[in-house]
């Protein structure tokens, strides 16, 4: 009986290793403009993943949290862009209809993959 439950033991081990690279979550692997980089006037935001991405279920919020001479700006969410997916389905990109003007940005993201988790994160840049 040990001979067994030792067979059933490695198969169910052997199965979760070799299942495991196609449930990974999908890590942000680089971004255009790069978190806390300084930029001028970019017109789209692409952030690469590692894993495929689904395009329904991905998307990008854009935030200007200051602007320059207005110590006092509220953050003002960015409108009128359009985000898709790259033909590779690794990257998500925001094509910006106009150049970011000068300020701060925050890009909140949010991906998922095959495996359905949803994973969130954001990175901050700055426009001169």
């Amino acid at each position: 009986m040990a001979p067994f439950r030792n067979l059933m033991l490695a198969a169910t081990v052997a199965a979760f290793t070799i299942a495991s690279p196609a449930l990974a979550h999908p890590k942000l692997v680089s971004a255009t403009p790069a978190a806390g980089s300084t930029v001028s006037r970019p017109t789209q935001i692409a952030l690469a993943f590692s894993e495929t991405l689904m395009p329904q279920m991905s998307g990008l919020d854009l935030v200007m949290t200051g602007m320059p001479g207005m110590a006092r700006h509220a953050p003002m969410k960015v409108a009128g862009f359009k985000t898709s997916v790259s033909q590779d389905g690794k990257t998500l990109v925001a094509a910006l209809p106009k150049p970011l003007p000068a300020g701060t940005y925050d890009a909140h993201w949010h991906v998922v993959s095959t495996d359905t988790h949803r994973i969130e994160g954001h990175l901050t840049f700055t426009v001169r």
